[in-house]
């Protein structure tokens, strides 16, 4: 029997309606969160993606604002924008739109964002109120993840999960907040030996290593969770068979569109697994939610309110 898609579509649209609620709560008692965005240059990609962002913000109701120096705005410059957006009391949230331009110090960037309005979840102090378990804000994707298990019911503590990939952004956080849950928890990388033995001991299995459909069935475990947290755009006709061939609804949308996405799970893995978020449609939406509700969370962190 086919694995049970986990609609990333659904559960990213209740996460927005609930966060847009707790929004109009906030307006009300004098609260309005406010969201700035920062994007540097012109990166085609990163401009499709804060434009989802910025969108997102007005659907919520959400206070925002985008920021967009020129391709050359120096290390420093862009030093002194962070610096008075820490200060302005209306802007909770602070996201700067990676990747920066080559010249520019984006470690010194990342680290320069006050953590109470780090929405991305990526400073340090913020990666210690999660390995320590205190309030603080996570990663949107990580925290994505988490939802879509939650919400779909799948059974976190006790059970045996596999992390494939340990970024910074996504490997890392999503296995601290699994072993936070009460799981059992292996991160796998390129040195691990054996890594389909490894991850057919997976309970729940995250794939997040950027590489297209690298996770086959031989990876995984009949029945298990498969979370696929990779985009990968395929243009090749001859990739695109190796993944899809006899797929003619997506072979008409790949020769419309002369792309498709895959993601780092292989789709024969649908055969085996008992539950599989799609690519597209599963966490790539609600990472937008997170960020929604991150900022929330960031509003009320920092005028004492439980979030």
């Amino acid at each position: 029997m086919p694995a049970r898609i986990l609609d990333g579509t659904k559960i990213a649209a209740d996460i927005r309606a609930e966060v847009s609620a707790r929004v109009k709560s906030l307006t009300a008692a004098g609260i309005r969160p406010g969201l700035a965005v920062v994007l540097v240059g012109h990166n085609p990609a990163s401009e499709v993606y804060v434009r989802g962002k910025v969108k997102s913000s007005h659907e919520v109701g959400l206070y925002s604002e985008q920021h967009t120096p020129a391709e050359t705005a120096t290390t420093d410059e862009l030093l002194a924008l962070i610096s008075d957006l820490n200060r302005r009391d209306e802007i909770d949230g602070i996201l700067v739109q990676l990747p920066l331009p080559s010249h520019v110090d984006a470690k010194k960037i990342l680290l320069a964002v006050d953590p109470a309005k780090d929405v991305d979840g990526f400073h340090p102090m913020n990666v210690g109120y999660l390995s320590t378990q205190r309030p603080g804000l996570v990663p949107c994707t990580p925290a994505g993840v988490m939802e879509i298990l939650r919400r779909s019911s799948i059974r976190i503590a006790g059970q045996e999960a596999v992390v494939v990939g340990r970024s910074d952004i996504v490997g890392k956080p999503v296995a601290m907040l699994l072993l936070n849950e009460n799981a059992t928890v292996t991160v796998c990388h390129s040195k691990t030996r054996d890594l389909p033995e490894v991850g057919r001991r997976a309970d729940i299995l995250i794939a997040a290593i950027g590489r297209a459909g690298m996770i086959t069935a031989d990876y995984v475990k009949p029945g298990a969770t498969v979370v696929d947290v990779g985009i990968n755009k395929i243009t090749d006709r001859k990739e695109f068979d190796r993944f899809f061939v006899g797929d003619k609804k997506r072979e008409e949308a790949f020769l419309a569109k002369g792309a498709t996405l895959i993601g780092d799970v292989h789709p024969e893995v649908t055969e085996v697994a008992g539950a599989i978020t799609p690519v597209p449609g599963g966490i790539g939406p609600r990472t937008i939610a997170m960020l929604m509700s991150n900022t929330v969370k960031a509003a009320m962190l920092r005028r004492g309110l439980s979030a």
